[in-house]
């Protein structure tokens, strides 16, 4: 948006013209300096250019065609990496300037600067990282104005070096030069370094001992010998096995105590990825783009069965090849086999693999080393939060690691990798972290006061809104320990800092045990505002959308706390920004031992197929004889068996009703697993009744018996499954039509973790359509409780600038 002082241009100095620009957006640490630099040498005009606390200002001054012209192509000939919200442009008195610099950043003022995320290496620096002949000849730590750290390295802003981690390595003489050289691509880049100024990689052994030898290479050899290495990414510490090793991986996911959850792999490049998943167009734009997201993938191998875990060696080997190949363009062999191979224990029994590409110069280096994929994965023990201190990294990782691939350069902020999931040409964000944090979200409506939002317990992430933005932050991960919830809390006051908001309104969920709810009231001097679980699904949705509502809400998920104490999670609403009705509900069916009804979904087939005899002759329930009487009679009893409307708990009695998991070592596993098992090809569907009254009923158990009944007749339990899928689908369609003819509503706002299933999403989203229905998806936050936050906050602040109630 141009805004312009309609003054007259001052007498005497005709044909000339001055204006005082200022610059708001993604506009520091991406090279804008440079560029306004250099346009403004080119046109021959003059002044300065300097960052501030809210973005870049520039006051420039020559002939008015030519003064027009910079203002054009400011918005159009930006960098790549820039992202201009708001050009103000005032007009001043010529003051004969000569020449054009680029001036001390002016760090007063209120701070409103944006920071950009971290970047992927750029093609320019990949160049220079093979070519022998350059001074940074694999160098992991090249970086320029296009690319390398930023979100995770950033302290306070304007983003100046001083004020990131790269503070403690002065540049040398050849790097300085690059620095000040209008004409270098390194030209005011801030963590501009070279091996004789910046950070320098280390190999270190369990107890913290350097080896000997070159890092990269001997890295290699090690994950060559079987061996688990820790490696220091951009925002913590990655653990990786060779990805064919079976005995590493599995060593792996037995010292991580990770289950059954997959591992991410990272492959050298797109060509590689191909051989190991199929990749459309949708995908390669994913794995290329600057973000470079792990992207779940169709993998082109069958799924097989985990092989038992085969611990490698446990010492280390007593000499280490060191004299590999320099140059790694050629260190990939020409004659390839089509497919990849991947171990059993990577992904078991899984149809899709995480897949990302090199971000990180050490990254490339390694794997053209190795020649083959790397498996890459979070550097914690199970429910912790990733490692970032090296110190840390070394106490937590050192019974899991065998050696650790690492480095000076602090880690300011932690940053796991995101996820991302391609859905009909689309894509739906799983995780949202490295590459997109702290990239703000517009809004459509102006925050009077600022907000803070905690989010939920799972997949916890926090929110701060203000003017027209919000902040959300990276994955943290769920709030179950002590460690997850200080990184929840120091990274709230750490956005607070970088951004200069203050919070006068916080917003929670209505889950009273919830440790992101107990540190909302904690916060004193504030307006307090709880926010339904699942109406903060679909207000992220509308938000993510930049729409207002009404719509009818289909929120699915596994369990949220609803306004009447008990445990929703099939809901259909009629919401909009500022409140909800509650239109229909999933039948409620009780959780036969509470908690553990989720840890084992085999209790909640039990719940749901009830006490007939026949039951009894189904797998379910002869895997789980000895409990399944006891199961039972708490069902019926109501003890200790909370009634709940979940989608989340439906899909896990159909997913123990056919054999696929009757207990999980993750959430949503038992879910997750019944998709990879359905028939993508299967076109026939259960149906459920609807029952019309104050709340439309959805009697979920029709479809459990359904599937029931086509068991014991001895059908294929893919074919069950995908009935099962279009079973949901076809009655969210059936619902959502009898609240179209009660309400007049034609959108339909998709929300909660179960809508991450893209074989129900894909169904439910061209049935709706099909039908005359509006369809709203997530585009940029999570469908799951990774989104909660932003909910949370566009309702509070809905709510503020109506002048409502804060109870909700």
């Amino acid at each position: 948006m141009n805004t312009f002082d309609q003054a007259a241009a001052p007498s005497g100095r005709p044909g000339l013209k001055r204006v005082d620009v200022h610059v708001e957006g993604i506009v520091q640490g991406v090279g804008f300096r440079p560029f306004v630099y250099a346009l403004a040498r080119r046109l021959d005009l003059a002044g300065q250019v300097r960052n501030d606390v809210n973005g870049v200002h520039i006051e420039v001054e020559g002939a008015c065609p030519r003064v027009e012209e910079f203002l054009t192509a400011l918005e159009h000939e930006a960098p790549a990496l820039a992202e201009i919200e708001r050009v103000t442009v005032v007009r001043a008195e010529p003051a004969g300037h000569h020449g054009f610099t680029i001036a001390a950043s002016d760090p007063a003022g209120l701070r409103r600067a944006l920071v950009p995320a971290d970047t992927a290496t750029c093609d320019d620096c990949l160049r220079e990282l093979a070519d022998p002949a350059d001074r940074r000849h694999r160098y992991p730590f090249i970086n320029c104005t296009n690319c390398g750290p930023r979100f995770t390295i950033v302290r306070a802003v304007p983003y100046d070096r001083p004020l990131t981690t790269m503070a403690g390595f002065p540049m040398c003489a050849e790097c300085a030069a690059e620095y000040h050289d209008p004409g270098d691509r390194r030209f005011h880049a801030q963590p501009t370094c070279c091996p004789a100024c910046g950070p320098r990689l280390r190999l270190l052994d369990s107890r913290g001992n350097e080896l000997c030898g070159d890092p990269v290479a001997t890295a290699a050899a090690l994950l060559r010998a079987g061996r688990v290495l820790a490696v220091k990414g951009l925002g913590g510490y990655h653990l990786a096995v060779l990805a064919a090793a079976e005995p590493a991986a599995a060593a792996l996911r037995g010292r991580k105590h990770r289950e059954d959850k997959p591992f991410a792999v990272m492959a050298a490049d797109l060509a590689q990825a191909r051989r190991l998943c199929v990749v459309d167009d949708t995908a390669a734009a994913l794995l290329t783009s600057r973000a470079r997201p792990i992207v779940l993938l169709p993998r082109r191998d069958a799924p097989p069965a985990a092989a038992p875990p085969t611990a490698p060696p446990t010492a280390l080997p007593t000499a280490l090849p060191t004299d590999l190949p320099d140059a790694f363009p050629d260190a990939f062999p020409d004659a390839l086999p089509d497919v990849l191979p991947v171990a059993p224990s990577v992904a078991p029994g899984n149809r899709s693999l995480g897949i990302l590409l090199p971000y990180t110069p050490l990254h490339h280096l390694l794997l053209a080393e190795l020649a083959e994929p790397l498996v890459l994965t979070s550097g914690n023990v199970s429910d912790e939060p990733i490692a970032h201190d090296d110190a840390d990294a070394l106490a937590r990782l050192g019974g899991i690691a065998d050696a650790f691939l690492t480095h000076d350069r602090p880690i300011h902020v932690r940053a796991d990798d995101s996820v991302v999931r391609p859905v009909a040409g689309e894509v739906t964000v799983l995780r949202r972290a490295r590459g997109y944090a702290p990239e703000p979200l517009p809004l459509r409506h102006f925050v009077p006061r600022t907000v803070l939002a905690c989010g939920a317990e799972l997949k916890s992430t926090f929110c701060l809104a203000g003017d027209r933005r919000a902040f959300v932050s990276q994955h943290i991960g769920d709030l179950e320990n002590y460690e997850t919830l200080r990184s929840f809390t120091d990274g709230i006051d750490h956005f607070c800092a970088l951004f200069d908001l203050r919070p006068e309104i916080v917003a929670h969920d209505l889950h009273p045990d919830y440790l992101s709810t107990k540190h909302a009231l904690e916060i004193p001097g504030v307006e307090h505002v709880g926010v339904q679980h699942h109406h903060a699904h679909i207000a992220a949705c509308l938000a993510d959308n930049g729409e207002p509502g009404p719509v009818i809400g289909v929120a699915f998920d596994g369990l949220g706390y609803g306004t009447d104490g008990t445990l929703w999670g099939g809901e259909f609403l009629r919401a909009d920004l500022t409140g909800f009705e509650r239109l229909g509900r999933l039948a409620p069916v009780p959780m036969p031992g509470g908690a553990a009804a989720v840890r084992q979904p085999w209790r909640m087939t039990a719940a749901y197929l009830g006490p007939a005899e026949t039951h009894r002759k189904l797998g379910v329930a002869r895997r789980n004889a000895d409990r399944w009487a006891d199961v039972l009679a708490l069902a019926a009893k109501g003890v200790n068996a909370p009634l709940t409307s979940s989608a989340g708990r439906l899909f896990d009695a159909v997913s123990a009703l056919l054999g696929v998991r009757d207990h999980i070592t993750y959430e949503g596993q038992a879910a997750i697993e019944l998709e990879q098992h359905a028939d993508p090809a299967e076109t026939g569907a259960y149906r459920a009744r609807l029952t019309p009254g104050d709340l439309l009923t959805v009697h979920g158990e029709d479809l459990v018996h359904a599937a029931a009944r086509d068991l014991e007749a001895g059908r294929p339990t893919p074919v069950i499954a995908g009935r099962f899928h279009n079973g949901v689908a076809d009655t969210v369609l059936r619902a959502c039509a009898a609240l179209r003819d009660a309400t007049g509503l034609t959108a339909v706002a998709l929300s909660g973790g179960v809508f991450q299933n893209v074989l129900l999403t894909e169904r439910t989203v061209r049935r709706l359509r099909e039908a005359g229905f509006r369809v709203l998806t997530h585009l940029r936050v999570p469908p799951n409780d990774g989104g909660i936050s932003l909910g949370q906050a566009v309702v509070a602040a809905a709510r503020d600038r109506a002048g409502l109630s804060p109870a909700l």
